[in-house]
């Protein structure tokens, strides 16, 4: 069965109970989520995390090495994932510390498997949207799942670069995205040099998308900026 955009996230569960975590893995599993990801301690779940990227923390508050509200303080040093404590820990203090350092939600043991599914998918869909894969411009479409633009009838290939070039400004609708950033998305860490390069695409993805490249009205140029997409809505 197909995935839907939800389960295709990444959950990283943090608990040093083993039992515990073959369980919330096997629910999480059971519906779909497959992108699952573990640790046992403090020091491993900051590892974990910066390596793993998750979409989002299921933490306990009790770890061996610490606990949850210190662990939670160390991941906000360089990331925003929302949080979800999973404790045995009852007592309104805890609630509201957790809460209070940020947590999206807080479910004590034990618990219903449903009501843990139903608070993952609540924090996933209000954290994350679904971007469609088609975008509406003046006089064409630009359908990124297939690397395509469509105007007057035609159907217009576009290069990986000028689809990253493209996908890039679409993420930052309507936003003024820098030279620098745009050379780092095309080309990586070391984007210096390449600003003729970017020129050039943006020449050739104007004659695809514009109706008169020489006075674009969808990709703009920024003078001594960066370039931003005008979307339809």
């Amino acid at each position: 069965m197909e995935k839907t955009f939800l389960q295709t996230k990444k959950v990283m569960l943090v608990d040093d109970e083993p039992d515990l975590l073959k369980m919330v893995s096997a629910i999480l599993a059971d519906d779909g989520f497959e992108n699952i990801v573990a640790a046992a301690t403090v020091k491993a779940a900051v590892n974990v995390c910066k390596e793993e990227k998750p979409d989002l923390l299921i933490l306990d508050v009790m770890l061996p090495d610490g606990d949850g509200f210190s662990l939670m303080r160390q991941i906000r040093q360089f990331t925003n994932v929302p949080v979800i404590f999973l404790t045995a820990k009852d007592e309104a203090a805890d609630k509201l510390a957790g809460l209070g350092l940020g947590a999206d939600d807080y479910i004590v043991k034990p618990f219903l498997p449903q009501e843990l599914l139903l608070r993952v998918y609540a924090i996933l869909r209000r954290c994350y949207k679904e971007e469609s894969n088609i975008i509406k411009l003046e006089g064409c479409t630009v359908d990124f799942s297939r690397a395509e633009v469509k105007r007057d009838g035609k159907t217009i290939p576009l290069t990986a670069k000028e689809h990253v070039l493209l996908e890039t400004l679409a993420r930052n609708e309507g936003k003024i995205v820098t030279l620098d950033a745009l050379c780092e998305a095309l080309w990586g860490d070391n984007p210096f040099g390449y600003e003729n390069s970017l020129n050039a695409h943006v020449r050739r993805i104007r004659e695809k998308i514009e109706v008169s490249p020489s006075k674009p009205v969808s990709l703009i140029t920024i003078k001594g900026l960066g370039y931003k997409l005008n979307i339809r809505k």
